[in-house]
């Protein structure tokens, strides 16, 4: 057969990932505060972009509707089993097989509001309420003082301990290789490598810093750090010294062993066991090096007076920005070079797509979790003993939408319930086949199940992997011994053999 060149006219179906797709793709899986920061940048870089106020309202509100995943005005919940109010407004664009984000057409934007729904001169608005506080509002944070981290604690320490320029420089060093634990990280004999002096001069800068406070720090493993909180205490005697070089035996609650080792009776061994728990392993958390982040959740979920459930958007991680029309008109007007008015088409553009992908995933976040509700209806009635089995394709199957898009919703976001609040990511458990053909069991709910069992053991009746595995036949649960120790091991409960000693030695 011939090889030649020919001009073919070919008609196919394909989705193109458009610079506006991929934006509405990420910030799906983006949680709330990384949303906050994304909307912030987006802010200053495009001129724009205003931010809402917090008094003002949102389209919905200003056309006498529910925002999404509001009650209804007349005080009357819906019920999860049946679509939300604010659900059965949500567009039909999240249907295309690979990534379920609206596609281009005019359908798929949510309505634009005249000017008299916002601020004079803003067009669009992005999510349904507004979050956080006002920026010209008094800030107290503003006069906290800066927190003294390990590392300038140590240097503290240090100039007034060290004189010596070279020794000083080695404690900069080692003070720099510091993890916020407060362990000491690196090979001294590279340390000496790389500063031209030798492991000796090495080790004596570091007995100098193992003397500062906290008592524990800058120790290479957790031996040398009990050891020095020992020392600190006048604790570390001959039988102290061989219990802390054998801390395997206490993890395996091997206490015959420990014993023999240490030459001492039952009475000892249960005191000195339980100073080493008074110790702490990790000296340098006191100082805190981040700042611990609370959860804020993003769904509200609870009951309604008909026995439904309520679920509602947290309207504070909802960022609210706006178009400036007025803004745009005016510069356009003006701009006479063509690069001008390009650069504004292009931010006019990007504006209109940002407003319209925060307000879609607001939407989204809605559909999802009034489906994950319906479907664990159990669970927020009874507890985690009902949480039933649930995959992404079921409720990607009952929203029509594709399970990467599920997977990217439920991803950093989280659920405030009566029961506490859960990322939604935990309502998607596995099945365990039922021992008598019945309905499958989830597998948190079968993990709860066995540490109840375990939590009501006595010295004298300690469960084994195979007695569980009995126990749960018996309740219906049909599950292999191997699996149980799975469960066990990954909610860190101990074997049967180290749960008896340890309840042996607390009797005692």
């Amino acid at each position: 057969m011939a090889l030649s060149q020919r001009l073919l006219i070919r008609q196919s179906q394909a989705l193109v990932m458009t610079p506006q797709l991929m934006q509405a793709i990420k910030l799906l899986q983006l949680s709330n505060l990384d949303l906050v920061a994304y909307v912030d940048a987006e802010l200053e870089r495009n001129p724009l972009l205003d931010r809402g106020a917090e008094e003002e309202r949102g389209p919905q509100e200003a056309n006498g509707a529910q925002p999404p995943g509001e009650a209804p005005a007349d005080g009357e919940a819906w019920n999860a089993a049946e679509p939300a109010p604010a659900v059965n407004r949500i567009e039909d664009s999240l249907d295309t097989p690979t990534e379920d984000v609206f596609p281009d057409h005019a359908e798929a934007s949510p309505p634009r509001t005249a000017a008299a729904d916002g601020p004079a001169g803003y067009s669009e608005w992005a999510g349904v309420g507004s979050g956080g506080r006002d920026e010209g509002e008094y800030n107290l944070e503003a006069f906290v003082p800066a927190e003294t981290t390990l590392a300038d604690w140590l240097r503290e320490q240090l100039t007034l301990a060290v004189t010596n320029p070279a020794r000083r420089m080695i404690g900069q060093y080692l003070i720099d290789l510091v993890d916020e634990a407060g362990y000491l990280s690196g090979d001294l004999a590279g340390v000496a490598e790389k500063l031209g002096t030798d492991v000796k001069e090495i080790e004596a800068v570091l007995s100098i810093l193992q003397d500062f406070d906290p008592p524990g720090i800058c120790a290479r493993d957790l031996a040398e750090c009990l050891t020095l909180q020992l020392k600190e205490r006048d604790r570390f005697d001959p039988a102290m010294q061989a219990l802390v070089s054998r801390l395997d035996l206490i993890a395996k609650r091997d206490f015959a062993a420990l014993k023999k080792i240490c030459g001492i009776g039952d009475e000892d061994l249960v005191d000195m066991i339980a100073e080493i728990r008074n110790l702490n392993p990790k000296p340098g958390l006191a100082f805190g090096s981040a700042l611990v982040q609370s959860i804020v959740p993003d769904v509200f979920v609870r009951s309604g007076p008909d026995g439904g459930w309520i679920v509602e958007l947290n309207s504070d991680t909802l960022p609210k920005v706006l178009v400036n029309q007025s803004y745009y008109a005016e510069v356009s007007a003006t701009a006479k070079r063509d690069a001008d008015k390009t650069y504004l088409a292009e931010c006019l553009q990007s504006a209109t797509w940002l407003v319209r992908a925060l307000d879609q995933r607001a939407r989204t976040i809605l559909k999802v979790a009034n489906e994950i509700v319906r479907q664990q209806d159990g669970f927020f009635a009874h507890g985690v003993e009902h949480l039933r089995p649930l995959n992404l394709k079921t409720v990607a199957e009952a929203i029509s939408m594709h399970e990467s898009t599920v997977s990217r919703v439920t991803a950093n976001k989280y659920m405030a319930t009566s029961r506490g609040i859960f990322e939604l990511k935990y309502f998607f458990t596995s099945a365990i086949a039922a021992s008598h053909g019945g309905e499958a069991h989830s597998a948190e709910a079968v993990r709860h199940r066995m540490k109840q069992l375990i939590d009501a053991e006595t010295a004298a009746d300690v469960l084994s992997d195979d007695t569980i595995v009995e126990k749960l036949r018996e309740a219906g649960i049909d599950i292999a011994r191997r699996t149980v120790a799975k469960y066990r091991e990954a909610m860190r409960i101990p074997s049967s053999v180290q749960r008896r000693r340890e309840k042996q030695a607390a009797t005692t």
